[in-house]
């Protein structure tokens, strides 16, 4: 049985991994509010692109217009673009994606290539000897389109330049505060149905009459520019869903270890009392004995 003092001393020490997971828990919650409140911001810009791109595209000859509509007769290369976190104590959260990853892209028929965003998903992809073409890992907290538009210039370089034929985008999609969905989604060549995981056009029926527009300086000029932003744009997006999801995350687990941390301590505490109760009873034990043992020697 452990003495009193190493009781203590593991009361303790799970006393301050509660402490420290408790204020883990506490700067994830206010990540998830940051995160949350970023992509709220890039929407209005987002869902006026994504109007404008689905107009252009409605157009008849729509793969002549740009390259980054044009479906490949053949796919004989594909690129998939992970979004991970950099760090762990996230509950399964970095698990969870790649795993969906994996069961996407197993058994794929054709070459299948990865960049990664965060080092949790670069780390497990190469651990089961995956290529990967590029990494990028230590992303502001808070990150800015410019922060992280080159990830989505090179699928679009590598697509335009026929090193690739199909890339697809692998994201947690933050659903509420307990629940964060993998989702996977196309990004090129651009598909341009209005269907799930697409920017939605608020405030505007879907069965309503389309929009008119005039082009200045002209349809291709919009077309070069539209196109790769919005593409990038999506990437964007997509990392700020994976860093709410990551923060959500790591604040429920957080929360649960706090909870699990809370009732040890309580639990040994109780044990702590044992043994230090059956201590007091064996030295009032001892006492007792060497009294009685006493007066019999002096009787």
């Amino acid at each position: 049985m452990a003495t009193p003092r190493e009781v203590r001393l593991r009361i303790r020490s799970v006393k301050n991994i509660a402490q420290v997971t408790r204020a883990l828990q506490a700067v994830s919650a206010s990540k998830v509010r940051r995160a949350m409140q970023a992509v709220m911001h890039t929407r209005p810009y987002a869902t006026k692109a994504w109007q404008v791109l689905i107009h252009i595209a409605g157009q008849p000859g729509r793969e002549s217009l740009h390259p980054l509509l044009t479906n490949r007769p053949e796919v004989h290369s594909v690129l998939v673009l992970l979004l991970t976190g950099d760090r762990g104590l996230a509950g399964a959260y970095n698990t969870n994606v790649v795993r969906y990853t994996l069961q996407k892209f197993n058994d794929y028929s054709v070459t299948v290539r990865f960049l990664t965003v965060g080092r949790k998903g670069r780390d497990l992809l190469l651990r089961r000897g995956k290529q990967i073409v590029a990494e990028f890992s230590d992303l502001p907290a808070a990150p800015a389109f410019s922060d992280v538009s080159a990830i989505g210039r090179i699928a679009v370089d590598e697509f335009l330049q026929g090193h690739i034929d199909e890339v697809y985008l692998v994201y947690t999609d933050f659903i509420s505060m307990a629940r964060q969905v993998p989702t996977m989604k196309k990004l090129l060549p651009l598909e341009v149905d209005e269907g799930e995981g697409r920017v939605q056009v608020f405030g505007e029926s879907a069965h309503g009459p389309a929009s008119a527009y005039l082009y200045e300086p002209g349809q291709a000029e919009i077309l070069d520019e539209i196109v790769p932003s919005f593409t990038a744009l999506q990437v964007y997006q997509a990392i700020l869903e994976s860093l709410a999801s990551e923060h959500a995350a790591r604040m429920v687990a957080m929360k649960n270890a706090t909870d699990s941390a809370t009732e040890l301590a309580a639990a040994l505490q109780l044990e702590y009392n044992k043994v230090r109760q059956q201590s007091i009873t064996n030295e009032m034990l001892d006492i007792a004995g060497g009294a009685e043992a006493l007066a019999q020697a002096t009787g």
